[in-house]
Formats: structure tokens, sequence, C-alpha cells
């Protein structure tokens, strides 16, 4: 017997992608995330959205996309200060792996949501609403 027959199989983070939990995930953490966390998430997610990317981009999307849903990762996101850390690691390299599919409209999307959960920059207090399933737009 090989001894790999012996070993738990690796999760796929992959399974736990669907937009309802993605965006439970965002409403219950967004705050102790931060902004920086949820922008990398949300230009993900309008890649994703988009019928231009490609397929192995999306592959890629998705098990980051997964990996910060999923309840049990590498630091446990309740973990003060640095819960996290491992999620913020995954999602940046899942950006730079699909960086060339990735378009001005994304990232200003994704600011526009960002609006929604922390305000804009000049201080205005955000609406906290949580999108629409499938919800590409938010203007």
């Amino acid at each position: 017997m090989k001894d790999t027959e012996h070993q738990a199989p690796e999760p796929s983070y992959a399974e736990e992608y669907s937009e309802d939990s993605l965006w439970k995930k965002v409403a219950a953490f967004a705050v102790r995330a931060g902004r920086e966390i949820i922008e990398k998430v949300l230009v993900l997610y309008y890649c994703f959205q988009d019928p231009d990317t490609p397929a192995w981009a999306k592959t890629i999307i998705v098990a980051a996309l997964g990996y910060f849903i999923a309840p049990m990762d590498a630091i446990p996101d309740l973990m003060p200060g640095v819960g996290f850390s491992d999620d913020l690691g995954a999602l940046a390299a899942a950006l730079a792996a699909v960086a060339m599919h990735l378009k001005p409209e994304h990232r200003q999307q994704a600011k526009e949501m960002l609006k929604t959960w922390f305000g804009d920059d000049n201080g205005a207090s955000p609406e906290r609403r949580q999108p629409a399933q499938g919800e590409k737009e938010t203007a």
C-alpha cells in the first residue's frame, strides 16, 4: 500500500463557493476583515462574473473565494489581528494569477460596492445593504 492511500484528501475550496455563501461571509465579516480584503473579494467576484474571463481564471477565482468563505482554513478568521491574513494571501495570489483579465470596470464595480459597506472616502456613512444575488452593478 502506498502512503498516499492513508492521507486525508486535500480540501477543495472551490466547493465552498456560492454567491449566497459569499455575500453572507462578507456581511458577517466585512468590518472585521477590513476594506482591503473585501475590495479584493469584490474585484475577484466581478472578474468571475465577466463573460470575457476564461474558464481557467474563473477556476482560480472560485478557489480563492471558496477559501475566503470556508469556515476552517489555515488561520481561523476569529483570531484577533491575524485571522484574515491567510485569506489576504490567497486573494492576493489569485489577483496576481488572473491580473491580465482584470478590467477597470471590475475595480470600479468593487469600489462602488465598498461604499455600501464602508462609506466613501469622504466619510459618508455606508448604506450597509447586502447586494441581491447575481447583482453586477451598483450604480
